[in-house]
């Protein structure tokens, strides 16, 4: 008796998927533990493996399709099982004849029309042959478009790495993705290769990229994570009776600091010891200043609040699809060359969309750091059932007056987002006091 496969909750938020690609074809063999397909969740895309042993004799969902957890998505069997009705698969990926009205996985149909690809080892759904969104999205790009369209610094051998954001927007325009140069981690195509590659057909000499008849715009499906932002924001800024607190720090000590620091680190000697960020050092001193303000480090659970023991801080870091915010467990307990390990590691499995659930669950304060973007001060939602979040703004040179005389600083502008129901106002504050002395004083931090 054939097996379902269905849409496994993935992460413990997720209640739905989006398939981004079959890993095995119609009449491939399985075995337990084989990697299926590829699925977006909420927050990352991750593998879906199989349960059983058998072959893979049908597949009810196309890639791009976006199902809710437990639906059906396919059946592991043995060659020639029918399910359901539907026609069978015959062994070694050959299908049987499908039923007049019958539909035709996409794959299929690409390679019985002698499309690219076409009786190739390339899995089911590859970019080298998506298919188009719609005959306006299909006629968009004249053949003209496509060659001049910027080459891959390699061409790649079988499937091209490519952001689930990059891949809709091609298949939405009519761009073959294999032609797109990719600027993301690994030569990844990303949606900002897209826009380039859309805007450098328009320049002189390069034939333009014809827009699309009668569509002055495009609607573009909500991948997991924007509806996973949307729902988790909406559930704070509106139920969360929200204030703000802001302070401004002296940060030319901490910037003493950390040029002792990176100087003292010998890159040829030692290669794997990372350069400790300001970023970094704000994180421990938050997480420092939390361990001594525990009104602070709380959720909000309803009807009681709880008070964390541990301090797990949550780094907000934007990836093409929207922000992710990936957590330094135990930060208070930690160096600051672990810490600026960490974060580089996270960080960048978080742009690949690579982080465990247990990597990006389980915050009890969060930061959000936009100094590098040269923004001065601005406000951030909190990410609930935490109960605070500060915003660090830009460091910049000001002249202030210290002693009586006016002299140049580099400042910087830290806002804290509190929710009332758990933090009052003079809490806040001495939490921000005591971060702020702490960063004032960088010795404090390794009392």
């Amino acid at each position: 008796m054939a097996t379902k496969v269905v849409m496994e909750a993935l992460s413990p938020t997720m209640e739905e998927g989006r398939l981004v690609e079959w890993k095995k074809r119609e009449g491939d063999a399985v075995a337990t533990g084989d990697v299926l397909a590829d699925v977006e969740t909420d927050k990352a895309v991750m593998e879906l493996v199989a349960r059983a042993s058998g072959t893979l004799i049908k597949q009810l969902v196309t890639p791009g399709t976006t199902v809710p957890v437990a639906q059906v998505i396919g059946y592991i069997g043995q060659p020639g099982e029918q399910v359901d009705g539907e026609a069978p698969v015959a062994a070694g990926g050959g299908a049987a004849t499908a039923p007049p009205g019958a539909a035709v996985p996409a794959s299929r149909a690409a390679a019985g029309a002698g499309a690219p690809g076409a009786g190739t080892d390339a899995p089911s759904g590859a970019a080298a042959t998506p298919p188009p969104a719609s005959a306006s999205a299909q006629a968009a790009v004249p053949a003209s478009g496509l060659a001049s369209l910027p080459a891959p610094a390699s061409a790649p051998a079988g499937r091209v790495k490519a952001s689930p954001l990059a891949r809709r927007m091609a298949a939405d325009r009519g761009i073959d993705i294999g032609q797109v140069a990719g600027t993301g981690p690994d030569g990844r195509v990303i949606a900002r290769d897209l826009e380039q590659a859309a805007g450098a057909a328009a320049v002189p000499g390069r034939a333009p990229l014809a827009r699309a008849a009668g569509a002055p715009y495009t609607d573009t499906p909500l991948t997991q994570i924007r509806k996973t932002i949307a729902k988790r924001l909406s559930q704070s800024i509106g139920p969360v009776p929200t204030f703000y607190l802001t302070t401004e720090v002296d940060m030319e000590r901490v910037w003493e600091s950390r040029a002792a620091l990176v100087a003292g680190v010998d890159e040829h000697e030692s290669p794997n010891v990372p350069k400790v960020s300001f970023n970094d050092i704000i994180i421990k001193a938050v997480a420092t200043a939390l361990r001594q303000h525990p009104e602070c480090n709380a959720w909000w659970q309803g009807d009681s609040i709880r008070y964390w023991n541990e301090v797990h801080i949550g780094m907000a870091v934007a990836i093409d699809e929207g922000l992710i915010t990936p957590v330094i467990r135990d930060a208070d307990l930690k160096t600051l060359t672990e810490i600026a390990t960490e974060t580089r590691d996270l960080a960048a499995r978080a742009r690949q969309r690579k982080l465990k659930p247990e990597e990006y669950t389980g915050s009890t304060f969060s930061l959000s750091n936009l100094g590098m973007l040269d923004i001065e001060e601005f406000t951030a939602i909190i990410n609930p059932p935490e109960a605070g979040i500060i915003a660090i703004g830009r460091i910049a040179e000001k002249a202030v007056v210290v002693d009586g005389d006016l002299v140049i600083r580099r400042r910087m502008r830290l806002t804290m987002s509190c929710d009332h129901r758990v933090i009052d106002g003079a809490t806040g504050a001495r939490f921000l006091k005591t971060l702020k002395g702490m960063l004032e004083n960088p010795l404090a931090l390794v009392w």
